[in-house]
This record gives structure tokens, C-alpha cells and sequence, in this order.
């Protein structure tokens, strides 16, 4: 089976809600759709997840791409499914899930670390890769494995990245990376997080140039 593209987006960041409830959701995916995140991600160890990513699909317009993160297990990748969702984000490398991700039409985006899984998930038809944690590997640790990896495959950057450190992973050519606490914390003010996205994606846009 053929990996599901990841597709084109403006700016390739995905924001990581590890946390957000049901209440806080429309707020917070809102604001930061207003201020140019394409990518919406809610881990499923958080309260009540699935209804979040209902929440999250139902705002999110035309070409934003919703989905889960910490899927472990198909029985996840069914009910990511039935919420609506089209990311399929893992922290780790499990062939099956990824499979069955992928024949749901999702994106998927594996967690990885070492060269062996990063080929295990590409071989298994993922549409991209998580490095994480990337503030271990660094850029120059991602660059070393992608060198063995397919051409053309999507890389990610992962944990520990914020707008003060883009310019050391995009000078190594990675450009796609998932935000997390630097963009959103559990109890944030919807003003507080849109403060967050601003510095994002103003800080992204210069390193892009």
C-alpha cells in the first residue's frame, strides 16, 4: 500500500494540544488556526481526547489537517477515525498501526530515533517521521540518519523545539516540526496562546525566509 502524502501546507508545524479539554478546545484550536498553524495534534492521554478532536475537526476549515497523537493500538486508529480525524501521530514504530492508519486515508507520522526504525516505518508506508525526542538528536543526529532514508521522505522535528532554536534545524534542511508546550500548556488563556502562535510563526517565517 502506497503512504498516504503528507500534504502541502504553508508552513509545516503542528501543534501539539497534549492536555486541552473539551471545554478549552474550540478556543485554543481557533486561535491558533487564526494565526496561520495548519496542523492540529490532541494526545490521546488527554482528558476525554476524542472528543477534543471532534471539537478540533468541526473547526478546523478546509485543508487543516486534525488528527491524534500517543495513538498506541488499531482499536485508537478506529476511533481517531470515527472523530473525524486525518493525522495518525505515534511515539512509536508499530507496523500494524501505521497500516491500518493508512487505510483509513490518514496521515501518519510515526515517532523515531534510531535509523532501523526510521526504515521500519517507511518500510511499513508511513507518511512521514517524527525524530523525537529532537532536542536529544539534535539536527546534525536527524541529518546523519536521514542520509539512509528514502529521498522525498517527510521529516519532523520533535520535542524540545521552539521559536528559539528553528534556525539550527532549518539550516540543516528540516522544516517540519510539532510544538508543544512552546505553543500551549494545560491552563493557558486562549490570549496567552495566541501570544504563543504569534512568536511561532513569526520566528518560523524568518528562518524560511
Amino acid at each position: 500500500m502506497n503512504p498516504v502524502p503528507f500534504p502541502a501546507m504553508k508552513r509545516q508545524l503542528i501543534a501539539i494540544l497534549r492536555g486541552v479539554t473539551p471545554e478549552e478546545a474550540a478556543g485554543v484550536v481557533s486561535v491558533l488556526i487564526d494565526h496561520g498553524l495548519t496542523a492540529i495534534e490532541i494526545p490521546l492521554n488527554s482528558p476525554d481526547p476524542f472528543r477534543s478532536i471532534e471539537i478540533a475537526v468541526k473547526k478546523a476549515p478546509r485543508g487543516i489537517l486534525v488528527g491524534a497523537g500517543t495513538v498506541l493500538t488499531t482499536q485508537d486508529v478506529e476511533r481517531l477515525h470515527d472523530a473525524g480525524g486525518r493525522l495518525m501521530v505515534s511515539p512509536n514504530v508499530d507496523p500494524e498501526v501505521i497500516r491500518r492508519a493508512g487505510e483509513r486515508a490518514m496521515v501518519t507520522l510515526p515517532g523515531v530515533f534510531t535509523a532501523t526504525e526510521a526504515l521500519l516505518a517507511a518500510k511499513a508506508g508511513a507518511s512521514g517521521l517524527k525524530f523525537f525526542p529532537a532536542s536529544v538528536l539534535g539536527a546534525s543526529g536527524i541529518s546523519a540518519i536521514r542520509a539512509v532514508l528514502p529521498a522525498g521522505l517527510m521529516i519532523s522535528a520533535v520535542g524540545g523545539i521552539s521559536d528559539k532554536n528553528f534556525a539550527e534545524f532549518t539550516k540543516a534542511g528540516i522544516h517540519a516540526f510539532g510544538l508543544g508546550t512552546s505553543l500551549y500548556k494545560p491552563g493557558m488563556t486562549v490570549a496567552e496562546v495566541a501570544a504563543r502562535a504569534r512568536a511561532t510563526i513569526d520566528a518560523y517565517d524568518l528562518c524560511m525566509g
